[in-house]
């Protein structure tokens, strides 16, 4: 009878591994799937709710399913529903409440949060290295995944924590030159401490903790230091980057747990923070490593001659130059995010096609404070997608355009980019929104860009300047097209 119960309890525990693994990888296709779809803002909000879906799925089945190795189920249910529930009304309540100007604080919080769940899950995780034995064999792949998990974890959760309050404005650049062979050190000494660990063969693993524990304060000093000296223009480069380390961290725990849903969502965040960032430095004319240890934004060197008078515009006259153009591109910047124009930039573009003007978008990938800051932005106004034009493409159209409408932009436009090998900016591909018959800039002020550096757009003679608020403006810019 006894072995009647046993092979009754493997078969079932054989079923339930079997079917955990196939609800993994119908989980890992929706993971897939959805990022898939967010490559386009039309099926972005399914893409979300497919990801989800599996989400949702891998966590039940491995509430439900999941044994260890020893067969036992997990434990503390009603603890982990809990935590879930209260995680999930804390992330909505957030997630509703935050402006669109704070969206790059969020995704950066967001990603930080993420390294130091990777994190946490290595330090609980080591002690029980020998599963209830005396001694643990350091020279492992577990041991590895879990060491692994804990520095990129931690480096990412700390600087992502800086990142947003760089972002936020509340912590400012650390430009020293002596930062770099320290980050450089604090690199070599965290790989150290892994070759160490690793080396140490069958120890009690309790009694590495405190090794443990010193890697982890030198991650998270790390993580700090390696943000700190980044410039505020860098920033979109600096958030794709920690959330592929956030990524790989969350791979390692699948490996650990031989999660195959955790193992690929980490490996698609992994690789597509990097491909992003990749496409990000290109967009800058930059290498990633002249983005970490380099001076760019937020105050480094910059050219600050003078570019001439400056030519202001009426409202009238601005509308009335509008109203009667062919071709009107808008190129969107930050500024536009902060003024919460971008309503009533989609309502001014729909009222000028109703006239017979046509109407693109000009979208810079490095615009704004996040990647793909300015796509978000319009398609929460319901822009149109096929209207939203890339730099490549729109400073192609630039020559052939009337009217050029620069808000909020501009290190985006400046043409120091082409013609001053000395600006910080030489060589970062822009819109060309000079090249236009007329380019109206829509500013608060005279106040420069993340890089710091003049605009000489701003002097040129095809270029009027309308000074105010760009959503006061362009709601004052419908009324007069309105009149005509």
């Amino acid at each position: 009878m006894d072995k009647v119960f046993q092979l009754t309890q493997n078969i079932s525990f054989t079923l339930g591994d079997a079917l955990l693994e196939l609800i993994y990888v119908i989980a890992s296709v929706l993971f897939i799937i959805g990022l898939k779809m967010l490559s386009s803002p039309k099926s972005a909000k399914k893409g979300n709710l497919w990801a989800a879906v599996g989400m949702v799925m891998a966590i039940i089945a491995t509430i439900t399913l999941h044994v260890d190795k020893e067969g036992q189920a997990i434990g503390n249910i009603p603890l982990i529903l809990v935590a879930i529930a209260v995680g999930t009304v804390i992330g909505w309540a957030i997630a509703v409440k935050v402006k669109m100007t704070a969206m790059p604080q969020l995704v950066s919080f967001f990603n930080g949060m993420g390294g130091a769940s990777a994190a946490l899950i290595s330090l609980m995780e080591f002690p029980h290295l020998a599963h209830g034995a005396a001694t643990a064999a350091m020279g492992t792949g577990e041991v590895l995944a879990i060491l692994l998990g804990l520095m990129i974890g931690s480096v990412s959760f700390a600087g992502s924590m800086v990142a947003f309050g760089k972002l936020d404005g509340k912590v400012g650049d650390i430009r020293a030159p002596f930062l770099r062979v320290v980050n450089l050190i604090f690199l070599i000494v965290l790989i150290g401490f892994i070759v160490y660990i690793m080396l140490q063969g069958n120890v009690v693993p309790q009694d590495m903790m405190p090794v443990i524990y010193i890697m982890l304060a030198i991650s998270l000093i790390y993580g700090i230091s390696f943000v700190m000296p980044i410039g505020g223009a860098d920033m979109p480069v600096v958030i794709s980057l920690l959330n592929s380390f956030t990524g790989v961290a969350a791979a390692m725990g699948g490996f650990l747990y031989d999660n195959q849903a955790m193992l690929t969502g980490g490996i698609l965040v992994g690789s597509a923070g990097t491909i992003l960032t990749i496409l990000m430095c290109r967009a800058m004319n930059r290498s990633l490593m002249n983005v970490i240890i380099g001076s760019f934004g937020g105050g480094g060197a910059a050219a600050s001659s003078e570019g001439g008078t400056v030519k202001e515009i009426s409202l009238s006259d601005a509308a009335v130059l509008l109203n009667y153009s062919s071709k009107v591109y808008v190129i969107p910047g930050y500024g536009l995010a902060v003024a919460q124009a971008q309503h009533l930039v989609n309502e001014m573009s729909k009222l000028l096609e109703a006239n017979g003007v046509e109407v693109k978008f000009g979208i810079h990938s490095v615009a704004g404070r996040m990647p793909g800051h300015m796509n978000v932005l319009l398609a929460e106004a319901d822009v149109p997608y096929e209207k939203l034009i890339e730099e490549k493409d729109a400073s192609e159209e630039m020559a052939s355009t009337d009217v050029a409408v620069v808000i909020g932009a501009n290190d985006v436009v400046n043409p120091a980019a082409l013609d001053d090998p000395s600006s910080p900016i030489y060589g970062m591909p822009i819109i060309k929104a000079g090249s236009a018959k007329n380019v109206i800039v829509m500013k608060r002020g005279m106040g420069k860009g993340y890089a710091a550096i003049e605009n000489n757009l701003f002097y040129a003679d095809n270029t009027r300047m309308l000074f105010g608020n760009a959503k006061d403006s362009i709601q004052k810019l419908i009324e007069e097209i309105k009149a005509l």
